[in-house]
């Protein structure tokens, strides 16, 4: 009993320390839905910014948001009637990408105007997205071009030392996971497989 205390003190605490950094435009490293990423207040372009700069990330290769509720989807993207299918009966953690993206730090958003979100599943991302109010950015914790992190053990240093917060929750976990599927859709209801 004691120990699921002590989780649930590590869980709240974080979530609090967490927000309380990317209300100030800072970093931090969390565990996702999927993998291990890096995240900020995904309306800030200059936090924004910074991630691109810790990853050494080409800025033309976009990153995506987490949402904690479909129903806010459309304060930031138009939502074509079949991703509210997707969402409903995806058995796993599902990015679609969504046009017309607005309301978001510009250098998210694709030069077609488009922008990747996922709507999480997950407890603790729920709960950063509720109580900072706006979506966070959600990119892999690697330098770009090396493999992901799919867990806190293999994290380079590099990344851990230059986040402004590193969150405790979950960082002894070994459940396997894996990114999510990645799909894009039009207001047509066409659809491309980013990734399967």
């Amino acid at each position: 009993m004691e120990r699921r205390n002590n989780a649930r003190e590590d869980f709240n605490e974080d979530v609090k320390n967490a927000v309380e950094v990317m209300n100030r435009g800072g970093i931090i490293l969390y565990p996702t839905d999927t993998i291990w990423g890096i995240g900020c207040d995904a309306t800030n372009e200059e936090a924004v910014q910074k991630i691109f700069d810790i990853k050494h990330r080409p800025e033309n290769k976009t990153m995506l948001a987490l949402l904690d509720a479909p129903g806010k989807l459309q304060g930031y993207v138009d939502v074509p009637e079949m991703a509210w299918d997707f969402m409903e009966f995806a058995t796993r953690p599902t990015t679609i990408i969504y046009p017309n993206a607005r309301n978001l730090a510009p250098s998210l958003i694709a030069e077609d105007g488009t922008v990747g979100i996922r709507v999480t599943s997950d407890p603790f991302c729920i709960r950063l997205c509720q109580a900072l109010h706006r979506p966070i950015v959600s990119t892999s914790a690697n330098i770009s071009g090396q493999p992901s992190a799919a867990f806190f053990n293999e994290i380079s240093q590099e990344i851990i030392d230059n986040v402004d917060y590193v969150v405790k929750y979950h960082q002894k976990d070994k459940t396997k996971s894996a990114p999510s599927v990645i799909i894009k859709l039009t207001m047509k209801n066409e659809i491309q497989i980013i990734r399967k």
